[in-house]
């Protein structure tokens, strides 16, 4: 009782000094105390909160203009514009402005690469649009298509259809991938979509197919400016897998400071193994590097170590373009010949074991020891007499 009555006494006089406390912080005597500037800022900050609130409450990410804005901009409109141009013009009137950093060649390689992050960006952004607004048709699909474009493809071929067995997804999925979506589709628990939604999502996807093209023309014009960019680089890879790691690396200075594992998986898609234990799946994740002509030519078994080669080299044929070491790409002529060595020399087949010949037998008595053991033995295994009587008489001898 008495611990009771403790307890009671001590809350009761904790209620009672914390309206004091408050009363004495917010009531300072004097004007410049902590306790009204404390006061001051938190009313301030409520005020902020709450303005933050009616802005984001004002936002509406119902309409695609308001969410992907890049395709209306000047820079993007200027510098597609400039690529198309040069395209048109072809390889053949490339000059020496591409080597000298303030030509204006050279400058439109930078904006391009700048432009192709810019695009891969704003294609992630439309690909959230469209996720959000067809989740309520198929919410099932996001986790077996993984790729922005591949999803936009499939999610256009849909439309509001819910027998998925009269859609064709040939050319769009791979035969495993259209099973898994057919099965899921008929035990899904997505509604069809209002026309107005549908015609929205409809529209975010051809949005996404044109940038998806205009990324496509950015890495033309980069592959044919890449002998001068990267000279090294494309001895190595080629002209198209080095446009394509510059570019998803963010420009030739991003790439060089990366380094040789993260270079082997740039690229690289998720796999997806539509629910089947990874223990069994012996795929291995590599990007861009795989599309070169030496890694297609090396055995499926070899492969692994190709990349690896293939990566380590590249990223130092990237450090050496980007300090403009090697203008001629001698030394990425050189790391591609040390490649096609090694992969070489690891195809080779191992020597023939040599039969090793029998040692040469010794006839020579070997020495024992004497002693009570070897007496015994020699008893043990001496002929006896019934057999000294049997053999006694010679073979062919006539007797006595």
């Amino acid at each position: 009782m008495a611990k009771e009555d403790r307890r009671r006494r001590s809350s009761l006089k904790a209620e009672t000094m914390q309206p004091q406390r408050r009363s004495s912080l917010c009531c300072d005597e004097g004007g410049d105390g902590w306790a009204e500037r404390f006061c001051y800022d938190l009313e301030n900050t409520e005020e902020e909160e709450e303005e933050e609130d009616i802005d984001l409450e004002n936002l509406s990410y119902d309409d695609l203009d308001s969410v992907s804005k890049l395709q209306k901009t000047q820079r993007y409109l200027d510098i597609m514009q400039k690529v198309e141009d040069a395209l048109e013009k072809g390889s053949d009137t490339l000059n020496t402005d591409i080597v000298q950093e303030a030509g204006s060649e050279y400058q439109l390689i930078v904006d391009c690469n700048a432009l192709s992050v810019d695009i891969e960006n704003e294609i992630c952004i439309i690909h959230n649009f469209i996720r959000d607004n067809y989740r309520s048709k198929f919410p099932e699909l996001q986790s077996l298509v993984h790729h922005p474009i591949d999803y936009a493809r499939v999610v256009k071929r849909i439309g509001n259809e819910m027998d998925l067995t009269l859609v064709d997804f040939e050319g769009l999925l791979p035969s495993a991938s259209i099973m898994v979506v057919s099965i899921t589709a008929s035990t899904t628990i997505g509604k069809p979509l209002p026309e107005q939604v549908l015609q929205k999502t409809i529209d975010a996807c051809d949005r996404a197919f044109a940038l998806d093209s205009s990324k496509k023309k950015v890495l033309d014009f980069l592959e044919t400016r890449m002998g001068f960019i990267a000279p090294n680089l494309s001895a190595i890879v080629g002209s198209a897998v080095a446009a394509n790691l510059v570019v998803i690396a963010g420009g030739l200075a991003a790439l060089a400071n990366l380094p040789a594992c993260t270079v082997r998986l740039l690229g690289a898609k998720k796999i997806n193994l539509a629910g089947f234990s990874t223990a069994t799946s012996s795929q291995f994740r590599v990007g861009y590097i795989k599309q070169t002509e030496i890694c297609q030519s090396t055995p499926p078994s070899l492969r692994t170590r190709a990349c690896r080669l293939l990566a380590g080299k590249s990223i130092l044929a990237a450090r050496l373009d980007f300090f403009r070491r090697d203008p001629g790409g001698n030394q990425g002529r050189a790391f591609r010949d040390e490649i096609l060595k090694t992969i070489e020399k690891l195809q080779e087949l191992p020597p023939a074991r040599r039969p090793k010949p029998l040692p040469v037998p010794d006839c020579k008595p070997k020495k024992k020891r004497g002693g009570r053991r070897l007496r015994k033995m020699k008893q043990r295994y001496a002929m006896t007499d019934k057999r000294k009587a049997a053999n006694r008489m010679k073979f062919g001898a006539p007797e006595d």
